[in-house]
């Protein structure tokens, strides 16, 4: 295909041509935004992995949703108290950490938190505890409120 015939298809059916480069970005923006945001997200397998090599497990839902069932292991502290007690956390900043909520919204906010306090091994679960649910992983009733 010559450049004149590309042009050519491009200055006629531009609304197409406008929706190719459209697709085009969104597609290099999902496979760069975790890398920008400084942290990875993780589906439930994924997660069970981090688990399974240690990884620190951050349920950043309130105490009444973490009462219902959390990932096994977990520490919880809310979304609403994670700028206070952050500092508390500061011996994990070099190792891995999973974070997650009930859909994964307020676990990202948190990971962005956790980022600018220099945390550098962030994982957020994608779907949160939904997706938890969804892939039928086990859940456990008692842990670490903080």
């Amino acid at each position: 295909m010559s450049p004149e015939l590309f042009f050519e298809f491009a200055q006629e059916q531009w609304i197409l041509f406008l929706g190719l480069l459209l697709i085009i970005f969104m597609i290099i923006q999902t496979q760069f935004a975790d890398k920008l945001a400084g942290y990875m997200s993780v589906t439930p397998d994924q997660a069970v992995r981090l688990m399974n090599d240690g990884a620190f497990v951050l349920d950043v839902r309130s105490i009444d949703e973490f009462r219902t069932g959390h990932l096994n292991g977990a520490k919880n502290i809310s979304i609403a108290d994670l700028a206070l007690k952050i500092a508390t956390l500061s011996d994990r900043k070099e190792g891995p950490t999973l974070v997650y909520c009930e859909s994964g919204a307020r676990s990202a906010r948190a990971c962005s938190m956790l980022t600018k306090a220099g945390f550098t091994q962030l994982h957020n679960l994608s779907g949160g505890i939904l997706s938890w649910r969804a892939a039928n992983l086990p859940l456990a009733k008692q842990g670490k409120h903080k």
